[in-house]
This record gives C-alpha cells, structure tokens and sequence, in this order.
C-alpha cells in the first residue's frame, strides 16, 4: 500500500501556508489595482475545451493533460491551464454582449499537468492570471506587461527582465509558417523527433526547440513576416513600454505553448532562477472566443505559477504568530471557557486537552508561540484572578487580572 502523496504535489503545512496567504494579498491588490475582477471556474472541464481550443498537436494535450471518463461515460480533463476555462465561463455567462472590456482574474487556481517535476513546477499547481476581453488596443497588452512588473517589484524581484515578441495573425502567419517550413524542410532529418511532428503540425513551435539551436538561429523571423495592421501593433506596444518606463527585448524566436496565441506574446525571465528562469508568459488570443462559439471578441492575458513567484520573492509578510493566548489551568473547564470568551474576542487561543502538570502546559506555551500564557490553578482560583504572563517580552512583568473581567473584556485584560 503507497500511502505517500503522489509525485509533483506537495503539502502545505501552517507556516508556508502564512507566505501563500501573504503572495495571495498581494496578487488580489495587485488586480485590484488595475480593475481585474475574481474569477472562479470548475477544477475539471469537458475535455473539448482544452483538447480543442488549446491545439491538439500542443506538449500539453499530447503529453501533459490528465483525462478521465466520468460515471456517465462523459469525458472531462482537469484544467491544465486557466484561459480556455475563462473563455468558456465568459460565454456561458453572456458576458460578449454585456459592457466591454471586461477584466477578470484568478487567484490560486489549480493546474494539472503531467510532467517532469521541478523547482516551483509540480503536476498539481497553482496560478494566477488576468484575462481582458474586448480590447484589440496595445494599451491592453502593456498594462498586463505593466502590472506583471509591478507584481515582480512587490515582491522584491530585482533581476528580470522582459522579452517580447509578434507572432501575426490569421492574415500574416499562414505566409510566414510557409517560409518556415521552406526553411525548415531540407533540415528536417537531422532534427530532434519533436521537431520533426512539429514541422508537419505547429511549426510556430519549432522555434522553441532547445535542442535544435543552430537550426533555430537561421530560421525566419516572424517580426519580418508581419502584415501592416501586426506590424503597427507590435510598434505601438513597444512605445507604450518605453513611455512607462518598462525595459524589453525582443526574442524573435519567442512563441508560447498554445495554438490560440495571436499577435503580441511576451515572457518573464529572471537569473535568480537557474537554467529554468522563465517566471510567466503571456500575451493576445483575438480569436479564441470565436473559435469557441462566440462573436469575435479580442482578449489578452497571461499567468504566472505561484510556486514559482515563491520561490524568487523575498519581500513576503513573516509568517503570522500561531497563537496570541495560551491557557493554562488545572482545570479543563475554566481553560476552555477562557479559550472561548477569547476566540470570540478575535484572538487566536489554545489549551491544553490532556490533563498535564501546569508546567507541562507552559512548556507547550512556549512552542505554541504565543504571545501570552493565561495561567490558573488553585491558589489563582482561591483568590478570583488568573495569571496573565507575557512569553514573547523580556523583562515584562506578569500581573493579576480578575478572572471574570477576563471573561467578560477578554482583549484588554491580556493587554491584545
């Protein structure tokens, strides 16, 4: 029996859960901020949504998405990703022929992908994301630029850096994908297997091959292949960045891992990351709605691994006290009742429920955290008060409170 939790998961235990909590105020405010409103969708979809609308010759449908059948034969696929389900939700709900643009966000949403486990990558993972519908304007992408670099700045990231990228439209690309192939085509028996299934279906891909790098330098670039209205955008966005102040680069062999991508892609890197530095991506999928059944709405988004962004912040709040009161007492009951009127004072308080020796009990204060111990036993209970000791104070002194002020005013007799 393997009762060990599986590969590329991990538990979550209350002192990392403080920094997540911490990393999930600062990602709400951050949308906030720019008017991005929460967005909660189901952790499982009808496997058309991402088998379809994601690329079916894409690494994840092919390699990573776990799929199952449920009891009624109907064939579901946990999310690997948290745009095809946006878009989806977005529809459902009528929200194309309500007031656009509309901003919508997400905030530690589960990921399923089947791959090789690494550092701030496991197969159930977490993200956060923006998606904007309704605007086709390159102010739309800078501002997710933009807030994507405020995010990294909040959280004490200082080397990043910005790569961006055109990769056309349905007017350009169909022109641009036949000079790669032309390109490519002579090469092909010397690239990598990906590259070779790549080639017949997601060529855009082969320029993400990690193998294949000579190949990759001489191939042809899509900002050289862009139509007018692409071509424009791409300048545009560019001046946006430069009047806000935003550095980027451009890596004309930049792509993203989905067939949905139009126009404007762009990628998050950082050195304090390794050899695997890419943070997050993103970019504009203009046809995605239509593609799922909607009119043409255009949209732009990206999203970032939050176990990732913990793993390169260092500005995060320390993790909260475990506790502000623990009680101590001879007596059960009078602990618990001192625990309750404090819990209902909005303080976080513990006892002790196995009946151990009063200094047992303030061994366990001391681990526990707490700021300060509530002692009563006999000669206390004779006299009416307790004891309220600071732990986490030297040199402060302990001093009698009557027990039922204590009952009855909680909060200012332990001085919280």
């Amino acid at each position: 029996m393997d009762l060990a939790r599986p590969r590329g998961t991990e538990d979550v235990f209350p002192e990392a859960a403080a920094r997540w909590r911490a990393l999930e105020a600062v990602c709400h405010g951050l949308a906030r901020r720019y008017g991005y409103g929460e967005l909660r969708t189901p952790t499982f979809e009808h496997s058309e949504v991402f088998h379809r609308f994601l690329g079916d010759a894409t690494d994840v449908v092919q390699k990573e998405t776990y799929d199952f059948k449920d009891r009624g034969e109907r064939e579901l696929t946990l999310r690997p990703e948290g745009t095809a389900g946006a878009v989806r939700a977005f529809l459902q709900a009528g929200l194309q022929g309500g007031a656009l643009p509309r901003k919508l966000c997400y905030v530690t949403l589960s990921a399923f992908r089947y791959e090789r486990p690494q550092a701030g990558r496991l197969r159930e993972h977490h993200q956060f994301g923006c998606e904007a519908f309704g605007s086709a304007d390159p102010t739309t992408d800078a501002e997710l630029i933009a807030l994507v670099a405020d995010l990294l700045r909040e959280l004490g990231v200082r080397d990043f850096a910005v790569r961006l990228n055109s990769i056309g439209d349905p007017a350009c690309r169909p022109a641009y994908l036949e000079a790669l192939r032309d390109y490519y085509r002579p090469l092909l028996p010397g690239l990598c297997h990906d590259c070779q299934v790549r080639f017949d279906h997601n060529p855009l891909r082969l320029l993400d091959c990690k193998k294949d790098r000579e190949a990759v330098a001489g191939a042809p670039r899509p900002a050289d292949h862009l139509c007018a209205d692409c071509a424009a955008h791409f300048a545009t966005l560019r001046g946006y960045l430069d009047d806000i102040g935003i550095d980027h680069t451009i890596d004309h062999t930049l792509v993203r891992g989905f067939d949905y991508y139009t126009r404007t892609v762009f990628e998050f890197v950082s050195g304090e990351l390794g050899a695997q530095n890419s943070i997050l991506g993103g970019g504009r999928y203009d046809g995605l709605v239509e593609s799922m059944g909607g009119p043409p709405v255009p949209a732009a988004g990206f999203a970032v691994g939050m176990e990732r962004l913990l793993t390169v912040a260092s500005t995060l709040a320390a993790p909260d006290p475990a506790l502000d009161v623990y009680v101590a007492s001879d007596d059960r009951r009078e602990a618990l009742a001192a625990c309750q009127a404090l819990r209902r004072a909005g303080l976080a308080a513990d006892m002790d429920p196995l009946s151990r020796s009063l200094r047992a009990q303030m061994r366990a204060a001391d681990r526990s955290g707490a700021s300060v111990a509530v002692i009563r036993a006999a000669p206390e209970r004779e006299r009416g008060v307790a004891v309220v000791r600071p732990l986490r104070s030297p040199g402060a002194a302990q001093r009698e409170v009557a027990w039922t002020a204590l009952l009855a005013d909680p909060r200012d007799q332990v001085g919280a």
